[in-house]
């Protein structure tokens, strides 16, 4: 069946783009498991990305190294897409007008003006659709595959913490961010003795270049199996408990620009490099109370139809039922259910933006209309709000919790991505393009 799909779908990219028995020049220049990626869109890839890393000042490298970095960024993308096509993950087109009227309004321009930006700097309004509504669906999927099995036990944040109070006494930072990049040669699962041992000997032979004054960025960008490598390598900031469980032990002890490695994971070979670090101020953070009622959506329930049982249950709670009650008996987030839909006491930045969007609207004990995440759909209510210090007990623990949680949910979801490249049929043919 696979080899039929597989036919059938090259058949069909290479006469949707002849013309009048012209030949076909838009080849196909690499079959994904029962789907194909052409000679188009892996142009209008690079465009979008070569324009992106221009206007960030970046020094690009070779033709050839682009293409091949961005060819196995789209091999893995058109692979969790079809994954997400047979889990039937879909976006609605008012998910996806939100999602863009958010990255309107975060360039500071209303939709219809950003529409025409986009299109200034040369970029296909339709195209930019399709791209955000694929990244909204791999969103929705990372968060069914990977992040709703991703826990953190109260031992974990106690083991954290008392790290953290250990770096104190040996006088190393132990809070606030660091900026790194890294380097990655991939090693696949299973792999030979003798195969890391190369991949250890390219390591150090980078590391002796980066010690000599070569740029880290560049290398990364010409060199990095990793998905960042495009962007010099960079993982952006991080609080201790975000970082790599790889890095955590090394960084703390690290200045501005120290190199690190070559450290062995499970992907591979790294080395890692501290671009910058920043301390942690002391202040106030707003904390809000609120419980929700969740229903999933899935094969057996619609997004009209989850949506229709909230506005019912909203009218119940409207009418004088009780929240908690009506959350205990209908709510679908079994970690909340059993306590009334109760979130606690929640920080900025611990639930998903569109449940924190929603929440800090809502004056306090008022219902929300239902609204949908990619946990599916909600109604909310605000019990109470207070300011916070960000030092206190209860703030650190709450810290340390969503930043062990990032870290794993980024640790599982780089494995299971490999997994998924490592499991897939995947034929390169860039040589037939000429």
């Amino acid at each position: 069946m696979r080899n039929f799909i597989t036919v059938f779908a090259m058949m069909i990219a290479l006469l949707s783009h002849s013309v009048s028995g012209v030949e076909n020049i838009n080849h196909i220049v690499a079959i994904v498991d029962d789907d194909v990626i052409v000679r188009t869109e892996l142009d209008e890839a690079i465009h979008t990305i070569t324009a992106q890393l221009k206007q960030k000042g970046a020094e690009l490298p070779s033709a050839a190294i682009i293409e091949r970095q961005i060819l196995e960024r789209l091999i893995v993308q058109h692979l969790q897409l079809q994954i997400a096509v047979r889990s039937g993950i879909q976006i609605d087109d008012e998910t996806l007008a939100s999602a863009i009227r958010n990255i309107a309004e975060r360039n500071h321009v209303s939709p219809a003006e950003f529409r025409t930006v986009l299109e200034k700097d040369g970029y296909n309004f339709e195209h930019f659709r399709s791209d955000i509504r694929d990244q909204l669906i791999i969103g929705r999927l990372h968060q069914r595959e990977v992040a709703n099995h991703v826990t953190v036990t109260d031992q974990e944040v106690d083991d954290f913490l008392a790290s953290v109070h250990s770096q104190e006494t040996e006088n190393t930072k132990s809070d606030g961010e660091w900026k790194l990049a890294q380097i990655l040669i991939a090693l696949p699962e299973g792999v030979s003795p003798e195969r890391i041992q190369s991949a250890r000997e390219k390591a150090e032979t980078l590391l002796t270049r980066l010690r000599t004054g070569e740029d880290f960025r560049t290398l990364a960008m010409t060199q990095s199996d990793g998905r960042d490598a495009l962007e010099g390598g960079d993982l952006g900031w991080r609080r201790m408990g975000q970082i790599p469980s790889l890095f955590a032990g090394i960084v703390s002890g690290m200045k501005k620009g120290d190199l690190s490695g070559p450290l062995r994971s499970p992907a591979g070979i790294h080395l890692v490099k501290l671009l910058d670090y920043r301390g942690q101020e002391e202040g106030t953070v707003t904390q809000t109370r609120a419980r929700h009622i969740l229903i999933h959506t899935g094969e057996n329930t619609t997004d009209d139809e989850a949506r229709t049982r909230l506005i019912q249950l909203r009218q119940r709670i409207q009418g004088g039922d009780d929240f908690g009650e009506l959350a205990r008996a209908s709510s679908e987030d079994s970690a909340t259910a059993t306590n009334q839909g109760s979130l606690g006491w929640v920080n900025q930045g611990d639930l998903v933006p569109e449940f924190e969007q929603m929440m800090n609207s809502l004056a306090l004990n008022a219902i929300s209309e239902p609204f949908k995440t990619p946990f599916g759909w909600h109604i909310v209510q605000v019990q109470e709000r207070r300011q916070q210090s960000n030092n206190t007990h209860d703030s650190l623990r709450a810290k340390a919790m969503e930043a062990i949680r990032t870290r794993k949910t980024e640790e599982e979801l780089e494995a299971w991505l490999r997994r998924l490249r490592e499991e897939a049929y995947v034929e390169l043919r860039l040589e037939m393009d000429s």
